[in-house]
């Protein structure tokens, strides 16, 4: 049973998360142009793009592709509220994953090459990330003893001293799921990849506005994440958490900018070996600490 607080969490989350996550990616797109001696745009471009999208004419090519994109939207919202109701995590990365395949089955039903090629590189960057997210989610359970949000939020010290080498592997995967460089393979932010918006290439209008508000709510839904490895029952965490955040997200934005994109073997390659040893080797420290040895 959801509590008072996790309703009025759902509720904020709903409301805020598009309005708040056009703002990060305003500040995101501006630190970018810093970085490369530009100006950049405004810090509400963001906001303005999506505002725009909703008010132009959406062109389909059948009508499954609306009824996908739009299931697409539904699980990426849904996942969020379960994760900010202090719900189940592993039914939070499920659901996740069943947002992603929409997407994908989005993409296909176009029958367009480059929306093919988009949703086949989404396909291997799934079989990059999925491993991490799994074992994410076991090592929060070994760590508090549940799956549960309002569980973990509960414990007495940050869940970071007991799994960094969890945080690490979700920070990693972090650039797959915010299409940052160098594993932006499916679509893209930047104008200068060879397949722009291959994976949403074909979608338009209001179509492609809800794409990009699914995006929003999922990037606060992952940030929200890496904020878990750090809130206690603590009021103050909190703070931790949000400057844990913002660090984060700086780093996304500093290897955005450095890092050329790689291809999809080597995407392959270091999320695994990235999930073996930092994941693996932190699950294996908390299985000895639960036997006692």
């Amino acid at each position: 049973m959801i509590s008072t607080y996790g309703m009025a969490a759902i509720l904020i989350y709903l409301v805020c998360s598009p309005f708040v996550a056009s703002i990060l990616s305003g500040v995101d797109r501006v630190v970018t142009a810093r970085m490369q001696g530009r100006r950049g745009p405004s810090v509400m471009q963001a906001w303005w793009d999506l505002l725009k999208l909703f008010g132009k004419e959406s062109t389909s090519v059948n009508d499954i592709q609306k009824i996908l994109v739009a299931a697409h939207c539904f699980f990426a919202v849904f996942s969020g509220a379960i994760f900010f109701g202090g719900g189940d995590l592993l039914l939070v990365f499920f659901s996740l994953t069943m947002a992603e395949v929409f997407l994908i089955l989005a993409a296909y039903s176009v029958n367009a090459a480059y929306s093919e090629i988009g949703a086949q590189r989404e396909l291997l960057q799934m079989m990059a990330y999925e491993p991490m997210l799994l074992l994410t989610s076991v090592g929060f359970y070994l760590s508090t003893g549940s799956f549960a949000v309002s569980d973990i939020i509960r414990t007495d010290i940050p869940l970071i001293c007991k799994m960094p080498g969890f945080f690490i592997g979700l920070c990693f995967i972090l650039v797959i799921k915010l299409r940052k460089s160098p594993f932006d393979l499916a679509t893209s932010h930047h104008a200068h990849q060879e397949i722009i918006k291959g994976l949403t290439g074909d979608l338009s209008g209001r179509i492609y506005g809800v794409s990009e508000l699914a995006e929003l709510y999922e990037e606060i839904l992952m940030l929200g994440m890496a904020g878990l490895f750090f809130i206690t029952s603590d009021p103050v965490s909190i703070v931790w958490a949000l400057i844990a955040v913002a660090v984060v997200m700086f780093a996304m934005s500093l290897i955005d900018n450095v890092f050329p994109r790689v291809k999809w073997e080597l995407l392959l390659r270091y999320s695994w070996l990235v999930t073996f040893f930092a994941g693996g080797t932190n699950l294996m420290v908390l299985l000895l600490q639960a036997k006692g040895l």
